[in-house]
């Protein structure tokens, strides 16, 4: 184990020769990489044409899936012995696609500049589900590793052959094969293989969302790498830079057509009647498509399409009553009393009744989440294209398979007949709109029949995007005499994770599903509460509520981040806390009396030495809620296998709460680039800080309020921290872990527990906005 500390710097040499990195990657079809050699691997036509020309890379037992099985499904050579990764892993923003090239280089011996990617198209990649639970690293790397080992090997057995040697004899270097002791005898890969198939065939587990391989070759051993734990610089960033990266809004087909959708006023009105004269007039109308409760326009060119959109007139029923049972402000009281489809006990250790009725102290308190939107930077976007009886569809989506899954079922194909080729989006990170603009450009591409790019408006990407689910937490502790913890009662009450599902994997988890009056089956998702501390007597009942409206609604709840952690650790993680203060004791010390786990120990102490953690109880000595001018507090937070300190500044007069530091550790297993992972455990934070202070979405008894930067605020600039440190905990004996979610949960509690350390107030409820902060310590002083 190995563990180093960063800071969020780079140097003017490191950003000079950052910026002048070599930009490599394109990422072109198959059959490019295999121009000349004779050997046509598989057909790719931005308009729509042959998909799946090569049946040794499709499953004949899962239509339309890419067989794991076959070595030429992962990755070919070319002549000129470059090498080229299929895989099924977007890359949202994670660096995860310049990782794997690092594991590529390093188990094929080529050059790391030598390998680009194609990356998450249903029908030239394996289906490995897309960006889901941050299983880039574990799960989408082991079968790359094996398959890349196997074809080494094979490589390998190739030159063997030709130079009559055996392969002892043999070593590799920036592929290129020798033998030891004849510098005349070498090979490069390009010579061996290049432009043709492997013809391998490698043992798979039969799992199509998560492939596990097995071949002859065993993968190489932390000591063998060469580029594994290396801080290279992502190989987009450039590209993002400087406008050259090519993301799902930058998709351009000949002949393509603007779309734009049009929601009805309030939530749960039916449509009614469209008044398509009114705007036949303008210029550059393709056509008005209604189906249902669905109503889009096509125009030839986007501004005429958004200016369609809002002069055609549209007459949408009245709902009978509200369209939801309370409003925003009167959510935590609402859910209080709330109906629930289903309740379960899910933990129950020990007697926690009993317990609490001999506790010498007894700790009760209710945290509060609301409802919070993705709000991607810019609103989803996809293009689509009907042709020839197939549908292509460019989509910002996280699960590609998934997608293609629902829109067979949609658009009643059969699965061989959908593809879906990811683009990076303007924003990822759970179930945000992206799937619903993709079913609805292939909706109105098929009516049209032509490629239809449609886009969401802003105040659409806020108001109807999936939101993530409010939660309700009552939380109970006992301590005995001595300080102990000797019960603790867990009750969620909480909005589905899942209302509609991560993934769209059927039309009714869309909205133009629902106006098409397709179903869905609602999940059961309700976090439970963590189980890291030891305490001896522990219960956790969770309470899944009905949706605030059924069908049709701008409130449904998906997946968001981490999809209950990132709830449930500001409960538990700040009630972690009080019981702390309530026992007179150091938040550190604390909670390592009831951690076994030395791994999870480990973090724990990495992250207070760091942050170079004074022992003492919170609130810290001199601590006040009122009076003028700003006092200072710092608040810990841990989750399973990273933890975080928050450094606070709180102004007592206007409520305003700053920020200062970040101090966070993370023991992700082996490190497979440490410059990647340091700018992840950055954005979980600043995007965990961003939810914690500013974000809520408003709404009233028929529609969402929150439209825009203005109504739905997000962290600016100006109010991120002066310094994030972070503590690196590598083991390379170990398998890779994700990364993308494991640090967001944390900056809500830690901030919380500071808060509570520089003033003696606690803030249970989301966000930690200047007026709900300066209200509680208003409250404080008058008490």
């Amino acid at each position: 184990m190995t563990t180093t500390t960063h800071r969020s710097a780079l140097s003017e040499r490191q950003m000079e020769d950052w910026l002048n990195e070599e930009v490599i990657g394109r990422g072109v079809p198959r059959r490019s990489f295999l121009r000349g050699a004779g050997v046509f691997i598989l057909g790719f036509s931005m308009a729509g044409g042959a998909r799946m020309a090569d049946p040794t890379t499709t499953s004949a037992d899962f239509p339309g899936i890419v067989d794991p099985s076959k070595l030429d499904s992962w990755l070919t050579i070319a002549e000129d012995g470059s090498v080229t990764l299929f895989h099924g892993k977007c890359d949202n923003g994670q660096g995860v696609a310049t990782a794997f090239r690092q594991i590529v280089a390093d188990e094929l011996d080529v050059l790391f500049d030598r390998v680009t990617e194609v990356v998450a198209d249903t029908a030239l990649t394996v289906d490995q589900v897309g960006a889901t639970g941050s299983s880039g690293m574990p799960r989408g790397t082991p079968p790359v590793r094996v398959a890349c080992a196997e074809a080494r090997l094979v490589l390998l057995e190739l030159a063997s052959k030709r130079f009559d040697v055996p392969l002892e004899h043999l070593t590799v270097r920036d592929g290129v094969i020798s033998v030891h002791g004849d510098a005349s005898k070498r090979v490069s890969y390009g010579e061996l293989i290049g432009g043709q198939r492997f013809n391998v065939t490698l043992k798979w587990n039969g799992q199509v969302t998560n492939p596990g391989l097995e071949g002859r070759a065993k993968p190489k051993t932390s000591d063998q790498f060469r580029y594994i734990g290396q801080p290279i610089p992502r190989f987009d960033i450039p590209r993002v830079v400087f406008g050259q990266e090519h993301f799902v809004v930058d998709v351009r087909l000949p002949g393509m057509v603007h779309a734009r959708s049009i929601k009805p006023p309030v939530a749960g009105a039916k449509l009614v009647s469209v008044d398509e004269s009114s705007i036949r007039s303008l210029p550059g109308l393709v056509k008005v498509v209604v189906k249902g409760d669905y109503v889009g326009v096509v125009c030839e060119r986007e501004e005429q399409a958004i200016k369609a959109s809002e002069q055609l007139k549209v007459i949408w029923s009245e709902p009978s009553g509200p369209s939801f049972p309370t409003d925003s402000d009167g959510l935590a009281d609402y859910m209080q009393q709330a109906p629930s489809r289903l309740d379960r006990v899910s933990q129950n250790v020990g007697n926690v009744d009993e317990a609490l009725g001999r506790a010498a102290r007894t700790v009760e308190a209710t945290y509060y989440f609301p409802l919070q939107a993705h709000a991607s930077f810019g609103a989803g976007c996809a293009v689509a294209d009907w042709r020839n009886g197939e549908m292509t569809v460019w989509s910002g989506t996280q699960k590609p398979w998934r997608q293609r899954n629902g829109l067979t079922t949609f658009l009643g194909l059969p699965p061989e007949k959908v593809r879906v080729i990811w683009k990076p989006g303007p924003g990822s990170y759970g179930r945000n709109d992206a799937g619903d603009v993709a079913f609805e450009a292939a909706l109105v591409a098929m009516d049209v029949g032509r490629p239809v790019r449609l886009q969401w408006m802003r105040y659409e990407g806020i108001a109807w995007d999936p939101k993530g689910p409010g939660a309700l937490y009552r939380m109970r502790g006992g301590l005995d005499a001595a300080g102990n913890v000797i019960a603790y009662d867990w009750d969620n009450r909480s909005f589905d994770h899942q209302e509609v599902s991560s993934g769209e994997i059927t039309p009714g988890d869309t909205l133009v599903g629902q106006f098409l009056k397709f179903g869905r089956t609602p999940g059961n998702s309700i976090g439970s509460a963590p189980t890291w501390y030891n305490y001896p007597n522990r219960r956790s009942t969770t309470h899944a509520l009905y949706p605030l409206m059924e069908m049709g609604s701008p409130l449904r709840t998906a997946h968001f981040r981490w999809p209950t952690a990132s709830t449930i650790t500001f409960p538990h993680e700040s009630f972690t806390d009080e019981l702390a203060a309530a026992a007179g004791a150091d938040p550190v010390q604390f909670r390592l009396r009831y951690m076994t786990d030395e791994r999870q120990i480990n973090v724990l102490k990495a992250v207070a030495e760091a942050a170079g953690w004074e022992t003492r109880p919170s609130p810290k000595p001199g601590a006040r809620a009122s009076g003028s001018g700003v006092v200072t507090g710092r608040g810990i937070a841990f989750r399973t296998d990273a933890a975080a300190v928050a450094e606070v500044e709180v102004n007592l007069e206007t409520g305003k709460v700053r920020v200062t530091r970040f101090v966070a550790s993370f023991d992700p297993g082996l490190i497979v680039n440490p410059d990647g992972l340091k700018n992840v455990m950055e954005g979980c934070l600043l995007h965990g800080m961003s939810r914690a202070l500013y974000e809520e979405v408003k709404f009233d008894r028929s529609k969402v309020t929150s439209v825009d930067w203005m109504t739905y605020p997000i962290l600016p600039i100006t109010d991120t921290p002066d310094r994030i440190d972070k503590v690196l905990i590598n083991r390379p004996e170990l398998p890779p872990q994700g990364a993308g979610e494991h640090l967001h949960p944390h900056p809500a509690p830690a901030i919380s527990n500071a808060i509570f350390d520089a003033t003696g107030v606690r803030i249970r409820r989301i966000p930690f906005t200047p007026e709900r902060v300066l209200a509680a310590l208003q409250a404080e002083h008058e008490h």
